[in-house]
């Protein structure tokens, strides 16, 4: 350790006999549970959403969170470019929701179900997710085959005793309250 106390160590790649198969990481990846998004924007007054676990705190100062999308995504064209987006995180018993939105369901019908409002942004908040984080997205990078969107918070929406819906090998998992 230096004066700084900053960790020192030695640069050099790590040797692999062989790389990851995409397989062998989803197999590893199923057993990581996750909490179930619906993750929505409008642009230019159209409506579009998917759902997500792939959703992260990054900072609380200022309130920050990444979402990623697959670039091969239908809505991925919709959200490339989308200025804000609201990150809404089911709540129990939420199941459908999350299968619908993970689904081939045509954009309209997807918002005919649910509850939905808008806050600050204007983007889709579900009125009785768990918690909605409408956001403004602040910057975007591209990684392997999914961009990362990292989102600054403007506002929030809570729903008390709601409880979660995870998702944890390949299945949906209702903890707590439920609808």
């Amino acid at each position: 350790m230096s004066e700084t106390n900053e960790l020192q160590r030695e640069e050099r790649p790590i040797e692999k006999a062989e790389p990851i198969s995409a397989q062998a990481f989803k197999e590893g990846m199923a057993n990581l549970a996750g909490a179930v998004n619906i993750v929505t924007t409008e642009v230019n007054g159209v409506r579009a959403g998917f759902t997500a676990t792939a959703v992260c705190s990054v900072s609380d100062s200022p309130a920050t969170l990444l979402v990623c999308l697959n670039r091969g995504s239908s809505v991925y064209e919709t959200f490339k470019n989308a200025p804000n987006v609201a990150i809404n995180t089911l709540a129990s018993g939420q199941d459908a929701l999350s299968n619908l939105f993970g689904g081939k369901a045509p954009m309209a019908e997807r918002f005919e179900t649910g509850n939905w409002s808008t806050q600050q942004t204007q983007s889709p908040v579900l009125t009785d997710a768990a918690v909605s984080f409408d956001c403004q997205v602040i910057h975007r990078q591209s990684i392997a085959t999914h961009d990362v969107f990292f989102c600054e918070v403007v506002a929030i929406q809570t729903t008390d005793n709601s409880g979660a819906l995870l998702y944890y090998q390949r299945g949906y998992l209702n903890v707590g309250s439920t609808l």
